[in-house]
């Protein structure tokens, strides 16, 4: 039974969900602190220094502190934003990446794609020049 539990965690998907867990809660901080550090004071300088966390209302015996939500809306917006943000800068990098794939060659008789170090076309048999 060892075995077999030494086998599964030891598994490439199991140690790739560990570290995409590990890298996922350092990337929450970062971006927690970002929302709560930067942008939130931002904010409160924009209303004119806003406690949202402070707005209740009492209704019978109960209070509701709907400023609390207030916040945690906000919170969500802005964490959201910034981790589109960030995903979209990376799926550019990527894309650029992609688009550096090597210009296809093409034979000058039959003009099919061919290899770019081929000295013969593998359609219509024609030698062609060295590159």
């Amino acid at each position: 039974m060892w075995k077999e539990f030494k086998e599964f965690i030891l598994k490439g998907n199991v140690m790739s969900l560990a570290i995409g867990i590990i890298i996922g809660a350092a990337f929450t901080a970062i971006v927690t602190s970002l929302v709560n550090d930067i942008l939130m004071p931002l904010i409160g300088m924009i209303t004119g220094g806003i406690d949202f966390a402070g707005l209740h209302v009492v209704v019978g015996s109960a209070t509701l502190y709907y400023g609390a939500f207030i916040g945690a809306v906000i919170n969500f917006i802005l964490i959201a934003v910034v981790v589109f943000f960030m995903v979209k800068g990376i799926n550019k990098v990527y894309r650029k990446e992609e688009e550096k794939e090597p210009e296809v060659r093409k034979c000058t008789y039959c003009f099919q794609e061919i290899d770019e170090l081929a000295t013969r076309c593998p359609h219509c048999t024609s030698v062609l020049r060295a590159v």
